[in-house]
């Protein structure tokens, strides 16, 4: 026989144990059993493995929260990011809120107007958030500039649906650049990307990309649309 004896393994330990539960997590082995079993472990592994324990619970950058003007059994959640970005934004529409306004004034590319600015229109719609379209509200013979103005002088808070579409056109200086600079006056814009990076919008306009949104990246325009008509909810 050695003089010493190999010392049991953690895993041959644990299997010694009639009732242990499995699988058992790394979190119930560091603070509940290794002071029991092991109390020849030197006590900076039970930090450690604490810390861990805690780190791996959440409240990370992945971590969903709710917001103030969250309501009454609202699924909608939001990372903290996203809260930080849109709080100004809503803090305007309370101001308005003995207004007469639209709730949306929604700036897009003319390319996207039969497609992701038309699904946006009508998933917001749905919800019963009363949006400036341009398809719809602006009549034959009307002069599209001054209508647009009106648009957006009556309307609470302006979302500006950046495609690549919207990325080709603001070079141009036209309409949807037209719209663009008067939502950058106020704190009253939500971007939201669709179909391409917060990276090719900074190539493009540096300022509107400087303002933190929404992303169809990230979750799918129902829920990007969900959270907007929250956001402007009265």
């Amino acid at each position: 026989m050695h003089s010493t004896s190999r010392r049991a393994s953690l895993s041959e330990r644990c299997s010694e144990l009639p009732c242990m539960p499995r699988p058992l997590s790394r979190l119930q082995v560091v603070p509940v059993l290794y002071p029991i079993l092991f109390p020849d472990l030197h006590p900076v592994l039970l930090l450690v493995g604490r810390r861990r324990g805690r780190r791996s619970s959440g409240g990370g950058s992945g971590s969903r929260v709710r917001p103030r003007w969250s309501r009454a059994g609202s699924s909608v959640t939001y990372t903290p990011a996203e809260v930080r970005a849109l709080t100004p934004v809503r803090e305007n529409v309370e101001k308005q809120a003995s207004l007469d306004l639209r709730d949306v004034f929604l700036c897009h590319a003319w390319d996207d107007r039969q497609g992701a600015a038309k699904e946006l229109h009508d998933l917001l719609e749905s919800r019963g958030v009363r949006v400036w379209f341009s398809e719809k509200d602006v009549g034959l013979g009307v002069p599209l500039l001054r209508a647009i103005d009106k648009g957006l002088a009556n309307s609470r808070i302006g979302i500006v649906l950046v495609t690549p579409a919207l990325l080709r056109r603001l070079p141009t200086e036209g309409i949807a650049d037209k719209e663009l600079s008067a939502l950058l006056a106020g704190e009253r814009l939500v971007p939201v990307v669709h179909q391409t990076t917060y990276e090719a919008l900074r190539e493009v306009s540096p300022l509107l990309a400087s303002r933190s949104g929404l992303s169809t990246a990230e979750e799918p325009m129902a829920d990007v649309a969900a959270k907007l008509a929250e956001l402007v909810a009265l």
